[in-house]
């Protein structure tokens, strides 16, 4: 599986906002991104059926440290 990296604009209240809760739950902010992307991509699934892909949304899911 490649990695790759993305870069996105945000506002630095949401973006302070978003490390609370990945703090919170145990997480940086990159993994928070990443589940937060996951439960969007099975939503979207659930709904409208499966995209294409070998990748389903509960792969590569780290576990909260609570």
């Amino acid at each position: 599986m490649a990695i790759k990296s993305v870069s996105i604009r945000i506002e630095e209240e949401m973006l302070n906002k978003l490390a609370y809760i990945a703090d919170y739950e145990g997480r940086s902010v990159n993994s928070q991104v990443l589940v937060l992307i996951r439960q969007s991509i099975k939503s979207f699934e659930d709904e409208n059926g499966l995209i294409d892909g070998d990748i389903t949304p509960d792969s590569n899911v780290k576990p909260t440290r609570k």
